[in-house]
């Protein structure tokens, strides 16, 4: 038993996989082996790098000790700029570098509020929140614009591997995620990520950049938002004012789920990605089984409370017998 709680530790995402195995097996069962078909499993991954690349931005940005609710907003904002830009001849590469030029800014500003004035992210980016919603709807017009039919959309859209499984934004999703992974594991910013984290006045106190670590999650946090609803406006074919509602909350739920520590400095990509994996499964394992679609945000609901207290629980008494042991 202590063996198992020094692992918990060590990987919190361990639990998440657990929990996906099971549902998997279970959705399996229930949907006389549909869940696991190769129709089935491309609805879900080709879904799931929308939700996903949230999850790692709030993942990244919850390690560090703060929180991002303008996400879900950002996820809109971002691609009806580039739509509006093209709409003034604007080519589509320019487009797509004013878009995320407008989530840095965010980001930015998510950041420097918070940060300079000492206020919770969790006010300053509700605030963030209602505002990029509100300038999505405005710079719509009411009449949210089509897309060209000349744009490469093939770069996120097509289907590509054994039996065309796998859409290119999975292959993106699949890079970013590592890359963030690595440079949250194996890098100097990804230390200093976690110790701001969860050791904020120590880590100021041992000279670390606290503050331009923080600034960089945000600004992180806030491009992969964009870049995710990016990707989905490109697969629907317009960007609409009312996209990545409630998505901000999925994606904390996400990375709850995943084993991130809402006090922040505990927590891995893994983790976030797990989460976000476990909420399209759930979703989609919920209608296959022809369960009643409105228990869905019930079941992330149920879930994400239960994360929070199995990792509380299970924390505490791995450091009482820490504790024990050193006694």
């Amino acid at each position: 038993m202590k063996r198992l709680f020094k692992i918990y530790l060590e990987k919190p995402e361990l639990a998440g996989i657990v929990l996906l195995v099971i549902l998997i097996a279970l959705f399996q069962i229930k949907s006389d082996g549909i869940f696991l078909g190769a129709e089935n499993l491309r609805g879900i991954l080709g879904l799931l790098p929308e939700t996903g690349l949230i999850a790692i931005g709030v993942t990244l940005l919850m390690i560090a000790g703060e929180f991002d609710l303008s996400v879900g907003s950002v996820f809109a904002l971002m691609p009806m700029t580039m739509a509006i830009v093209m709409t003034h001849g604007i080519p589509f590469v320019p487009a797509v570098a004013i878009g995320f030029a407008v989530c840095i800014l965010v980001g930015f500003v998510n950041g420097y509020v918070t940060l300079t004035y000492n206020i919770p992210s969790f006010i300053s980016t509700l605030g963030m929140l209602f505002m990029a919603r509100s300038l999505t709807i405005v710079i719509s017009g009411g009449f949210p614009p089509l897309l060209a039919d000349d744009l490469p959309t093939w770069l996120f859209t097509s289907y590509v591997g054994p039996g065309s499984l796998f859409r290119m934004s999975f292959i993106w999703f699949v890079i970013i995620g590592v890359l963030a992974a690595y440079l949250l594991a194996r890098t100097n910013f990804g230390n200093w990520v976690s110790a701001v984290g969860g050791f904020s006045d120590a880590a100021a106190a041992t000279g670390l950049p606290v503050r331009g670590v923080k600034m960089v999650c945000f600004i992180l946090c806030s491009v992969l938002a964009g870049f995710a609803g990016m990707i989905q406006v490109l697969r629907l074919g317009s960007p609409l004012p009312s996209i990545g509602e409630g998505m901000e909350l999925q994606a904390v739920a996400a990375a709850v789920i995943g084993g991130t520590a809402l006090t922040g400095g505990i927590g891995t990509i893994l983790g976030g990605v797990l989460g976000a994996l476990l909420i399209r499964v759930i979703d989609n394992g919920l209608v296959l089984t022809q369960v009643d679609a409105n228990w869905f945000k019930f079941a992330v609901g149920f879930l994400t409370i239960f994360a929070v207290v199995a990792n509380t629980w299970l924390r505490a008494r791995a450091r009482k017998i820490k504790l024990e042991v050193a006694t």
